[in-house]
């Protein structure tokens, strides 16, 4: 047998629980399916959510799953295998389900640089966004890792949280640094140092060093890196949603409050877009959440006898 959702939340983070207590709290029987594999699980804190800054994302989570709860919401952990026609989704654990609208809110995940120390000091003092981590590493010894040109970009940005930062290139040739980027480094004071860097060194559970293949190894107590993002929108691709290309991946294309190509399928977080911090995420769940609480309304309306 099949159960009959108004709404099935497909993804738990920030983005989807946000558009399943706006729902639930609009009486609508919405179902969340969460594989439970959060972005920001690395992370020891959040910074940068009014009134949530400095909460670490598991009790952020955890406190979401309670709030949808009080207003009928399911939740269950598992993985979303397909989508039918008429929404009807298929689960791994081998229940199918059925819902008159979607939000996809897969999120994605970070291919990190395959360099020994940066998976296991990641989101601890090897960080990739200032924003998130810049104010808890402020003034000690950064290093940026490029892995393209764009990393200029991030050592610059760095330089406002630390006057002591280093560009190791990496893979990233000096020749494919323009002057406007060689001026700019140098204004904000950032040192360039040339060639492939081994590993990090860690030493009493803290990061020491930046130690290139040559040998010459470099005090840092911070390494920003900067990894691939891979979005998870393989179910949105499946459904026929319109995807454009970014320099951060494929992306859906949306209206401002996520509906995609597909009528009856919303995008939120970073299932909609790379710049979905944790707070942009929850806006997003709730601009999504209401819509389409709305647009339920007004269908039910305009077909009723």
């Amino acid at each position: 047998m099949t159960d009959a959702y108004e709404v099935i939340v497909i993804g738990g983070g920030a983005a989807g629980l946000s558009a399943a207590l706006v729902l639930g709290r609009s009486r609508r029987r919405t179902l969340v399916v969460d594989a439970g594999e959060p972005r920001n699980a690395p992370a020891a804190h959040m910074q940068g959510y009014l009134t949530r800054d400095g909460m670490s994302p598991a009790e952020f989570l955890a406190l979401g799953r309670e709030e949808i709860a009080r207003y009928g919401v399911e939740l269950v952990q598992d993985r979303v295998i397909g989508i039918a026609g008429g929404f009807t989704v298929t689960l791994a654990g081998g229940r199918t389900v059925r819902a008159r609208r979607l939000v996809i809110a897969t999120g994605l995940k970070d291919e990190l640089p395959n360099i020994p120390g940066v998976a296991e000091r990641f989101g601890r003092d090897v960080i990739h966004c200032p924003y998130c981590h810049g104010w808890e590493v402020r003034d000690q010894a950064f290093g940026v890792l490029a892995t393209t040109p764009m990393s200029v970009h991030q050592a610059l940005m760095v330089s406002q949280w630390s006057k002591d930062v280093t560009l190791f290139l990496h893979t990233v040739a000096e020749s494919e640094l323009t002057d406007e980027d060689l001026r700019r480094l140098a204004a904000a004071g950032v040192a360039v140092v040339p060639g492939e860097v081994a590993e990090l060194t860690v030493e009493d559970d803290r990061l020491t060093r930046v130690r290139l293949t040559d040998g010459t190894a470099y005090p840092r107590e911070a390494v920003f890196v900067a990894p691939r993002p891979i979005p998870q929108t393989g179910l949105l691709e499946q459904l026929g949603a319109e995807m454009q290309e970014t320099p951060f991946g494929r992306y859906p294309v949306v209206d401002p409050t996520g509906l995609t190509t597909v009528p009856g399928v919303w995008a939120v977080g970073n299932a909609m877009g790379f710049g979905e911090q944790v707070v942009n995420a929850a806006s997003a769940g709730y601009r999504a959440g209401a819509t389409i609480n709305g647009e339920l309304l007004m269908t039910d309306l305009d077909t009723a006898p």
